[in-house]
């Protein structure tokens, strides 16, 4: 996520700069086509062309809308999660009693509960930033090297950005058959209830607390439900592709209306045409560019939603209801990208 207040030029260039240079040289090519080989027919009404662009930025617009509907959910479904999280673990607290544990044994209890729900957070962060054949990652062979390497890591390697050693033996000492499932966050949420259902069997919580608690279970289950779709359903490729299609199209076309135009200005303003018809052509580039980005939110990219951030948030404020004194410090934006 993008922390800063204003994007910088340097941002700016480097997310799209490049399309700023190919744009000029195309503009540049048909220009001098037309104006030192002298083909003329290259010229045409500006009038189609402005339909053109008018239809494509309508559309563009209505893909952006749904990019930012699927950013803005994913990052409501988060919050969610935040808000359950804190109540589960005001629930862990103050309803888990039994006169017949020690303190030590009552608050191993506790603290597992807690420490389960952490290793569960990290992992289904983890489980949605594993890249699907849409997704920009699996684009271009620098980024599916990276791809193989986060399909092998996951599992063995997960934790290891976010966690020191200690922390992430304490969050997964009990991870039974997590590693075993297909859906481990799904398995994790599963273990917990049961672990509720033992306890109630203990006399550590009656079967009132039970069914809050497994109430709380079922939230993350539906948050997670909520996300999963978000992931694994991508913003209709028919929508998708076809504005990159009418973008293109239009930019193709754009030399060519603005030509007669600057023409009628005069001998040396046709080459004017060069860098307004690239301006032009790069606006309608950015916003086809925010929009593609934006559909995909769990990507592991500058414009996805900050799901570490939000994790280590879950975890202090979880380990400060525990009484733990060892608190990690809150994930920090680096170059004004928070993760």
């Amino acid at each position: 996520m993008i922390v800063s207040k204003f994007l910088s030029i340097k941002g700016i260039l480097s997310f799209a700069g490049f399309h700023l240079v190919w744009l000029f040289f195309y503009m540049l090519f048909i220009t001098v086509l037309y104006e030192v080989f002298g083909l003329y027919w290259l010229s045409i009404p500006w009038l189609p062309v402005s339909l053109i662009g008018t239809a494509v930025a309508f559309y563009i617009g209505f893909k952006n809308n749904q990019s930012y509907d699927r950013l803005w959910e994913a990052r409501k479904v988060w919050g969610a999660i935040v808000n359950s999280s804190r109540s589960w673990g005001v629930l862990i607290n103050t309803y888990i009693q039994n006169d017949k544990l020690s303190d030590s044994e009552l608050k191993k209890i506790k603290n597992q509960l807690v420490y389960n729900h952490i290793a569960w957070i990290y992992i289904l962060r983890d489980q949605l930033l594993i890249p699907t054949q849409w997704e920009h990652v699996s684009l271009w062979k620098h980024f599916g090297k990276i791809n193989v390497a986060r399909r092998e890591n996951f599992g063995a390697g997960r934790f290891k950005d976010h966690s020191n050693e200690e922390r992430q033996k304490k969050y997964f000492s009990e991870q039974k058959n997590w590693e075993l499932a297909s859906n481990q966050a799904t398995e994790i949420i599963h273990y917990q209830s049961q672990q509720l259902a033992i306890l109630e069997n203990q006399q550590s919580i009656n079967l009132f607390k039970q069914i809050e608690m497994q109430k709380i279970l079922l939230d993350f289950f539906d948050h997670q439900g909520k996300l999963e779709r978000i992931k694994k359903f991508p913003l209709p490729r028919q929508y998708a592709n076809m504005s990159f299609i009418f973008t293109a199209l239009f930019i193709f076309l754009l030399p060519c209306g603005m030509l007669g135009e600057f023409s009628k200005m005069g001998d040396c303003m046709i080459w004017i045409t060069i860098p307004i018809a690239a301006i032009v052509g790069w606006i309608y580039v950015v916003m086809e560019l925010i929009g593609d980005y934006s559909e995909n939110p769990f990507e592991g990219l500058g414009t996805d939603i900050p799901m570490l951030s939000i994790c280590r948030t879950i975890e202090i404020d979880l380990l400060k209801m525990m009484g733990d004194t060892d608190l990690p410090e809150p994930i920090q934006a680096i170059n004004d990208i928070l993760m």
